[in-house]
C-alpha cells in the first residue's frame, strides 16, 4: 500500500510495509520513535517544488480536489509507468482521491467518517523529518512559513469577492456624497440667503449656485462679474439685475470668507464625485457588463450592494431579484394580508421608468427575468469573456425584446382604450355639412406690443423681489396667528371649564333640576317641623290622609255651628239645575 503526503517541500510517495496496523487502534504508537516511523514507512519517491510559484500552484490544486499538473506528472512515472498501479494509494482529501481515481485509473483508498486514518497523517506531521533523510526541522519551518504567506497572498488577489467588494464601497460612498452635498447646498443658501435671498429663486441648481456665490461674493459686485462660465446669458443678466434691487441684509468680510470655504467644500466634493461616478461606471463595464447593458451602472451596483457580492446575486431567483430592496414592505404586507410590492430597486431601472402606470409591474416583473438571466451570465463567464467585444451581447438581446414588448403592450393599451371609448358612446359619428356661420379676420390682432428685450431680466428679477417678500409676509401672519392662539388657548379653556363647573367645581344642573330639588326639600323640611324628635317620619301617603282627614273634620264643624244657630246648610247646586 502507497501513502501520498504533500509536504512544502514537494510530494512524497511512501510504501506502507504492514497494511493491517493502519486499521489498528494503536497506530499512533508506531510513530512514537523515528525508528518506529522509518519501520513502519519508506520513502518511495519524491517531487520537488521547482518554484515558489509551482508550489502556490499544485497546492492550491490539492485544497480545491483537484489534480494538478506536477502531482499527475509524479503518479503517472511512479505510480502508474512502474506497474503499481494495481497498489492501492492513500490519501489525504476525498475530492482527490475521485479526481486520482478519474483520470490515472489508480485504486484510491479515500478516508471516510469511519476511517479517516487521523493518526497515519498525525504521525507523519511529526516525524516527517526523520522520514526524510538529510532534512533539518528548521528549513522545512521557513520552507512552511515562507509558503503558507505566497498561498495566503495569491489567495487574497485572486479573490473573485474582492471586484465586487470595491463596487459596493463605490455605491455606497456615491450615496454619501450625495447627502453630503444636499446637506452643504442648503446650508450655503440659509446662509447666503440673509444677503441675497432672491439668488435662490433665480438658480436652483446646487453646484451653479456654489459656484455662482464663490465667483460674485458680495452681491454689490455682481455688476463687475462675469458669468459666462457657469450660467447662460439670459440667467446671468437676470441675477445682475436682482443684486441690484435685492432687500437682503449686509455681512462682513469673514462671513463672506467662511460662505467661500463651504462652497469650495461643494465643488470639491462635486468633482469628486463625477471621478467616482466614472470609475464605478467602468468597474461595472467590467465585471457586469449584461447587467450594466440592461439596468444600468447604478441600479446594477446597488442590486450586488444590497445581495453582498455577484455571486450571491447570481443565486436569487428572479422574484427575489424584482422585490430586492422592498423587504419591509413585503413583510408587512404579509402579516397585514394585503398586496405585496411589486418592485424595489429594480423601479429605477429605465425600462420600468419609462413605462406607463397601469403596466409598470407587469414590465418589472419582465426585467426582473431577464436580469436574472444576465446576472448568471457575468457571475459564471471568467474575465476573458467578459472582455471580449460580444460580452455583453445577452443583456442587448434582453434589452431590446423587452423594449419590443413594452412597445406592443403600449399599443395594446391604447387600442383598448379606443375601444373602450367608442362602444360606451354606442353614438354613429355625425355627417360633416357646412354652416352659415363665417369669423371675419381680426386685423387688431396683428398688432403686437413689442417689449424691449432689456426690460426681461428686470422684470424676473422684480418677479424674485416680489416672492420673497410675499414668503416673509406670509411667514410673520403665520407666526403673528400662532402668537395670538396661543394666548387665547388659556382663557378658552377657563370659559369652557367655568361653564361646565359651579363654584365648588361640581357640574352645574339645569334650571328644571333646581326646581324639583327645591319642592322636594320644602317639603321635608315641613315634615320635619311637624314631626317631634325622637319619631319615625311620615311617608307621603300618610300625610296626604291627614290633610284630607282635616278638611273633612273643618267641613264637620262648620256644618255643626250652622245648625245651632238655626241655619240649614246650603246645597251646592247640580250642574243639571244651574
Amino acid at each position: 500500500m502507497l501513502v501520498l503526503y504533500e509536504t512544502p517541500m514537494g510530494y512524497c510517495l511512501f510504501k506502507l510495509t504492514d497494511a493491517a496496523k493502519l486499521e489498528s487502534a494503536d497506530l499512533y504508537k508506531e510513530f512514537e520513535t523515528p525508528e518506529r516511523a522509518n519501520k513502519l514507512l519508506r520513502l518511495k519517491a519524491l517531487h520537488r517544488f521547482t518554484s515558489t510559484a509551482t508550489a502556490v500552484e499544485d497546492l492550491t490544486a490539492v485544497q480545491q480536489g483537484k489534480l494538478g499538473k506536477g502531482l499527475k506528472k509524479f503518479l503517472t512515472e511512479e505510480v502508474v509507468e512502474k506497474g503499481k498501479g494495481k497498489e492501492s494509494l492513500v490519501v489525504v482529501d476525498p475530492h482527490l482521491a475521485r479526481s486520482i481515481s478519474k483520470k490515472l485509473s489508480i485504486k484510491v483508498s479515500a478516508p471516510s467518517p469511519v476511517e479517516d486514518h487521523s493518526d497515519l497523517w498525525r504521525g507523519i506531521r511529526s516525524q516527517v523529518a526523520a522520514l526524510l533523510d538529510g532534512l533539518d526541522p528548521k528549513d522545512l519551518a521557513t520552507m512552511s512559513l515562507g509558503l503558507s504567506h505566497s498561498l495566503s497572498r495569491f489567495k487574497l488577489k485572486f479573490s473573485p469577492n474582492k471586484v465586487d467588494t470595491m463596487i459596493v464601497q463605490a455605491i455606497a460612498l456615491l450615496d454619501d456624497l450625495d447627502k453630503e452635498i444636499n446637506i452643504y447646498a442648503m446650508r450655503v443658501k440659509e446662509w447666503y440667503g440673509w444677503h441675497f435671498p432672491e439668488l435662490a429663486k433665480i438658480i436652483n441648481d446646487n453646484i451653479a449656485y456654489a459656484k455662482v456665490v464663490r465667483a460674485m461674493g458680495f452681491r454689490t459686485d455682481a455688476a463687475t462679474t462675469s458669468f459666462e462660465k457657469i450660467l447662460p446669458e439670459d440667467l446671468e443678466a437676470v441675477v445682475k439685475a436682482a443684486a441690484e434691487i435685492s432687500m437682503g441684509t449686509e455681512i462682513s468680510d469673514s462671513d463672506i470668507q467662511h460662505i467661500h470655504a463651504l462652497c469650495d467644500q461643494i465643488i470639491a466634493i462635486s468633482a469628486y464625485r463625477a471621478q467616482l461616478a466614472e470609475y464605478l461606471r467602468n468597474r461595472m463595464n467590467a465585471i457586469a457588463p449584461n447587467l450594466t447593458t440592461l439596468v444600468g451602472d447604478l441600479v446594477g451596483a446597488r442590486l450586488i450592494a444590497h445581495a453582498g457580492s455577484l455571486l450571491n446575486l447570481a443565486k436569487f431567483p428572479a422574484s427575489t431579484v424584482q422585490i430586492l430592496g422592498a423587504e419591509k414592505a413585503l413583510f408587512r404586507a404579509l402579516k397585514t394580508k394585503h398586496d405585496t410590492p411589486k418592485y424595489g430597486i429594480i423601479y429605477h431601472a429605465s425600462l420600468v421608468g419609462q413605462a406607463p402606470p397601469k403596466l409598470k409591474g407587469k414590465m418589472a416583473r419582465m426585467v426582473a427575468t431577464k436580469t436574472a438571466l444576465s446576472i448568471r451570465v457575468d457571475a459564471l463567464t471568467d474575465a476573458d469573456g467578459k472582455s471580449e467585444e460580444h460580452a455583453p451581447s445577452v443583456g442587448l438581446e434582453s434589452r431590446s425584446k423587452l423594449e419590443s414588448r413594452l412597445r406592443a403592450l403600449e399599443y395594446q393599451l391604447d387600442g383598448s382604450g379606443v375601444r373602450r371609448f367608442a362602444d360606451g358612446n354606442n353614438k354613429n359619428q355625425q355627417r360633416f355639412s357646412m354652416k352659415g356661420d363665417t369669423q371675419t379676420y381680426n386685423t387688431a390682432a396683428d398688432a403686437v406690443d413689442l417689449v424691449p428685450s432689456q426690460r426681461e431680466p428686470l422684470e424676473a428679477a422684480m418677479r424674485a423681489v416680489l416672492d420673497v417678500k410675499e414668503e416673509k409676509r406670509k411667514a410673520k401672519e403665520g407666526k403673528k396667528a400662532k402668537q395670538k392662539a396661543e394666548k387665547e388657548e388659556p382663557f378658552a379653556e377657563t370659559e369652557v371649564i367655568a361653564d361646565g363647573m359651579d363654584v365648588d367645581g361640581h357640574p352645574k344642573e339645569s334650571k328644571k333640576d333646581k326646581k324639583r330639588k327645591r319642592r322636594e326639600s320644602e317639603v321635608n323640611g315641613q315634615a320635619d317641623a311637624d314631626q317631634p324628635s325622637g319619631e319615625p317620619v311620615e311617608t307621603e301617603e300618610e300625610r296626604k290622609a291627614k290633610k284630607k282627614a282635616r278638611k273633612a273634620e273643618k267641613k264637620a264643624a262648620e256644618a255643626a255651628s250652622a245648625t245651632v244657630d238655626g241655619e240649614a246648610p246650603k246645597k251646592k247646586k247640580k250642574k243639571s239645575e244651574a
